[in-house]
């Protein structure tokens, strides 16, 4: 880890709990430590805080989540005195509450502000794009996605200078499908119930209306009633997060449309790389846009075909015909039409789908590049 004579870079976020800004935070904590900078995060903490540690960066405790005004204007006074206190060189806030008092702290210690647009923001009312606007009140704006800048453009006038996009990027040492034991894939499949000649379909993703578990049950239900189910199989994995009321009605769903035995609710799965390459198929089935969409991006870099809904940054890290499928938001129709094509490749046909999936995802979304980009914004700032 660097010496406390290092210079510091403090990035705010929320909280350290599962997701991809959190995991974004830890892997530029990680670059930051390898280049001989102090990598402090304020936020609130969660199970991702062992992950922090172990990548070289520091929390600093924060109640950075809250949107109470007076929570916020306490935080400006103690990140102030952080940044002057731990030589910070720059702020980076990741979330619009914390960005408030990031930014005036910032200001107030004579430091250069960065933000990254991790999502969308909407705007209903005037008060809302002034909240929304402190994203735009940077030094640098980030944007994981070309989808994302396009949005930041239209909404916002930041200069064409201070716009950076820089796409979530997959660690592709960790996402490697040469890196497991064909004997590990043969059980995660077992365990889920596939025999060898099953065509596995897996929907990662915390159990939201939004992440389309309930539209793949609808296509899986109208591929069993028109006769084309076949050997199909679905795996849906992802935390309910406290939504009982959802899981439940996903379930009766699947009980409802007889597909009890084809299809599986889990919860949280940990080794996602090879959950991956466990599946034939995989699912990114978002209602709304993803600003970026780390499910597509992280399969493709395992070898397997993607299909997607055909919006926000899926459009990008999917190439449609080529390393997979796009499907109309919401359309279970047409995600059901989806499934039944790349089910009705051959396997050899799936696997060049996914070697040139993995081939697109190695080429532009390499963590590598993400890291070396950030810091390259860094260090255009500090002058380091």
């Amino acid at each position: 880890m660097p010496s406390s004579a290092a210079p510091a870079i403090l990035q705010v976020v929320p909280a350290l709990d599962a997701g991809g800004v959190e995991r974004t935070t830890i892997d530029i904590a990680a670059a930051l430590a390898r280049a001989g900078f102090t990598a402090l995060v304020a936020s609130e903490g969660g199970r991702l805080e062992p992950e922090l540690r172990a990548a070289g960066g520091e929390l600093i405790s924060l109640q950075a989540a809250s949107k109470s005004p007076l929570t916020i204007a306490g935080n400006i006074a103690r990140l102030t005195a952080v940044v002057r206190g731990r030589g910070v060189k720059l702020v980076h806030a990741r979330s619009r509450a914390p960005a408030w008092s990031a930014s005036m702290a910032a200001r107030r210690a004579h430091v250069p502000f960065v933000t990254t647009y991790h999502g969308i923001y909407n705007a209903g009312n005037p008060v809302k794009r002034l909240y929304n606007s402190v994203m735009a009140r940077a030094d640098a704006v980030i944007a994981n996605s070309e989808w994302t800048a396009r949005h930041v453009r239209a909404e916002h006038r930041v200069a064409p200078g201070k716009l950076h996009v820089i796409p979530r990027g997959v660690d592709l040492a960790r996402f490697d499908p040469g890196g497991f034991a064909p004997d590990r894939v043969a059980g995660q499949r077992a365990a889920w119930g596939a025999g060898d000649d099953d065509i596995v379909v897996l929907l990662p993703g915390r159990l939201t209306r939004w992440k389309g578990q309930r539209v793949l049950i609808d296509a899986l239900a109208l591929l069993r009633r028109d006769g084309m189910l076949g050997n199909i199989r679905a795996v849906m994995t992802g935390d309910a997060q406290g939504r009982a009321g959802y899981e439940g009605e996903l379930r009766a769903a699947l009980a409802a449309a007889g597909l009890d035995g084809r299809a599986t609710l889990l919860g949280h799965t940990s080794d996602m790389p090879l959950a991956y390459l466990a599946a034939d198929i995989v699912l990114s089935a978002s209602t709304d846009p993803e600003a970026f969409g780390r499910v597509a991006a992280e399969a493709g870099a395992m070898g397997r075909p993607v299909i997607a809904t055909d919006h926000g940054g899926a459009r990008e890290t999917v190439v449609a015909g080529e390393t997979g499928l796009l499907a109309r938001p919401g359309d279970a129709r047409d995600l059901a039409q989806a499934i039944a094509a790349l089910a009705g490749l051959d396997a050899q046909a799936r696997a060049e789908m996914g070697a040139r999936g993995r081939a697109h995802i190695v080429a532009r979304y390499s963590l590598e590049r993400m890291c070396a980009d950030t810091l390259a914004v860094y260090r255009g700032l500090i002058g380091a």
